[in-house]
């Protein structure tokens, strides 16, 4: 399997590109801020073709070159419903104050539905570009916060794409609107802990890391 990452805009969100081998077909997952010329070279270096756009959760670092991304190659998106507001209104998924900074820094940004949206749900399988992901809904960082999990195979771990569910040494805030603390520590359990050692997490800012390394040394998971 071929997985590859690029940290996008001022906050660095990684938008990966997932593949079973270079020279096929990918599929996209949290395309951010600016991330088109560069999601373009690594698709070129790799020959790869994107086949679809995952999205982990609707936060504007995270979705930022969706539509542009997804439309111009009439690609689905994948969201869950929940989270399907932000696409238009990013501004409802922060405070207002960080709103306002957001606005002065950014501009108004792209924020508009992709041409072929596809909401998700916990419990789907989505089967893109050879590979077959499973939705797991984690809301707590937000409301349609989701995992994408795929299977162990062919000489590598399972893994999952995890947004701002956990990151290494640490997780996602819940402060901002439609953040639940109760949700996130559920999500936790459920997501992460309930699963195997070797678990790899790709999360949505920060290195990739394991299941057992968090385990292990994250404070926040080690006092669920």
């Amino acid at each position: 399997m071929l997985i590859t990452a690029l940290a996008t805009g001022p906050l660095a969100a990684n938008c990966y590109m997932v593949a079973p081998a270079p020279g096929g077909d990918c599929v996209l997952v949290d395309p951010g801020q600016d991330a088109v010329e560069r999601v373009d070279k690594v698709l070129a270096e790799h020959g790869l073709t994107p086949t679809a756009v995952l999205l982990t959760h609707g936060h504007f670092d995270h979705v930022w070159s969706a539509a542009e991304l997804a439309d111009r190659a009439g690609l689905p998106v994948h969201l869950h419903a929940a989270d399907r507001r932000l696409l238009t209104e990013p501004g409802a998924g922060v405070d207002p104050g960080f709103a306002a900074q957001l606005s002065a820094l950014l501009g108004p940004g792209p924020f508009r539905e992709p041409e072929h949206l596809v909401e998700v749900g916990s419990g789907d399988t989505l089967t893109l570009a050879g590979l077959e992901f499973t939705v797991e809904h984690t809301p707590g960082h937000t409301p349609g916060s989701v995992v994408y999990r795929l299977a162990a195979g062919d000489g590598h771990p399972s893994a999952m794409l995890a947004g701002d569910l956990v990151f290494a040494g640490s997780i996602g805030r819940t402060d901002f609107p439609g953040g639940d603390p109760a949700a996130m520590d559920a999500s936790l359990a459920s997501a992460v802990l309930a699963r195997g050692d070797d678990t790899q997490i790709l999360p949505g800012h920060g290195p990739a890391t394991t299941v057992g390394r968090e385990r292990a040394a994250n404070p926040y998971l080690r006092a669920l």
